[in-house]
């Protein structure tokens, strides 16, 4: 049975004639599983996009992504993931760049880019320099700093709720319960090396708590004699459901 993702052909010699199509605007290549990526010039973004789609036949844009690395001078890749319906291949294409600096935008090339460069614009703050509608396009209005950034805290900055006393929606900064926890994922049957918050006030042994007794069983009812219906005339319920039950199976017989 074959893989359910469509299979995409292998070119001998692509990545040469793309480095040749490029030239000067290329500044690296990387071939790994069968997947190319090309790293151009920042400022070269466009017209190394515009030989791509007219010389090299990627028709189609179907992606743009975000990465970050808060380690490099130039934090941020921009990945383009383009396709050619001809020749039935993908390639991908990547610029760096940081905080401050703008990305060529390629809205005049694939008008598709327009809502793709504002996805990356609100979660990671890269500026495309010519898109005319770069707006947040995921987070909501007033939102505060890039989600998708390596430094943006897990809680945010600003929590929200629907209030019913004011019939709107209510914005506030965060204020935790108490601080996060450090977990160090010990078998729980072990138990933890140290003592939790609170615990002190209950000490117990090491190790898992010791489980309930179990409950005892029902008590008979009264009388002494539990309840039976092993014959149709003896129902447990009572002389007037006896007679009742005697009559319906002499009925029968």
């Amino acid at each position: 049975m074959g893989h359910s993702a469509p299979r995409i052909a292998t070119i001998d010699g692509i990545a040469q004639e793309i480095a040749g199509l490029l030239g000067s605007m290329l500044v690296e290549t990387v071939d790994h599983a069968d997947e190319l990526s090309f790293t151009v010039v920042r400022e070269k973004l466009a017209d190394a996009m515009v030989l791509l789609r007219d010389r090299a036949q990627y028709q189609q844009l179907m992606e743009i992504a975000g990465v970050d690395y808060p380690d490099r001078p130039e934090r941020f890749e921009v990945c383009y993931h383009l396709l050619s319906v001809t020749r039935n291949h993908r390639v991908r294409v990547k610029v760096q760049t940081d905080e401050d600096m703008p990305v060529p935008t390629v809205t005049h090339i694939w008008p598709v880019a327009g809502w793709l460069e504002r996805e990356v614009f609100d979660m990671y703050g890269v500026i495309f320099e010519g898109n005319a509608d770069l707006r947040r396009i995921l987070t909501d209005y007033g939102f505060k700093g890039h989600p998708q950034r390596k430094d943006f805290p897990l809680t945010g900055y600003v929590e929200m709720w629907y209030s019913e006393e004011d019939k709107r929606v209510v914005y506030k900064p965060v204020k935790l319960a108490q601080d996060f926890r450090q977990f160090d994922f010990m078998s729980p049957w072990e138990g933890a090396q140290y003592v939790l918050p609170g615990d002190e006030k209950a000490p117990q042994a090491a190790g898992a708590p010791t489980p309930a007794a179990a409950p005892p069983p029902p008590a008979a009812p009264k009388g002494g004699t539990p309840k039976t219906t092993d014959k149709p005339g003896v129902s447990g319920a009572g002389e007037p459901a006896d007679s009742e039950a005697n009559k319906k199976s002499e009925d029968k017989a």
